[in-house]
């Protein structure tokens, strides 16, 4: 799943550095399913005034499920992400994502959601092939 560059912002890069709100814009257009999920969370995370939001649910099709990954596995996508919505991202499997108040990135709850016992412990029959 890549990004659909707008002409513009392509020529734009090839000249020099772009901004955030240009990136975002690209990434919240081309990966549609995984900007949702990331402003559910952070939506969540904002309202109901926690450290802590997550989304389980899997993506209804691989082309969603591949927007996540792509979105959360390139550092750039996922840095503009934290940066836009102001939160920390984590992620397990092929589809839960969580979002972390800065404030809370050195927290218990942090540590073990990232941890590689928090992972093993998320996993499932089910989940095997995602």
């Amino acid at each position: 799943m890549s990004l659909d560059v707008p002409t513009a912002l392509l020529e734009r890069a090839e000249a020099g550095p772009v901004d955030d709100a240009e990136f975002v814009a690209c990434v919240r257009d081309s990966l549609p399913y995984a900007w949702a999920v990331v402003s559910e969370v952070a939506g969540d995370l904002g309202r109901d005034g926690g450290e802590f939001a997550d989304h389980a649910v899997p993506p209804p099709t691989e082309a969603e499920r591949g927007q996540l990954l792509r979105a959360l596995a390139s550092d750039a996508i996922r840095g503009a992400l934290e940066r836009h919505f102001g939160v920390k991202l984590a992620f397990q499997n092929c589809h839960r994502v969580a979002a972390f108040t800065p404030s809370a990135v050195d927290s218990d709850r942090y540590r073990a959601f990232i941890s590689p016992r928090g992972q093993l412990l998320n996993q499932s029959p089910e989940l095997r092939d995602c």
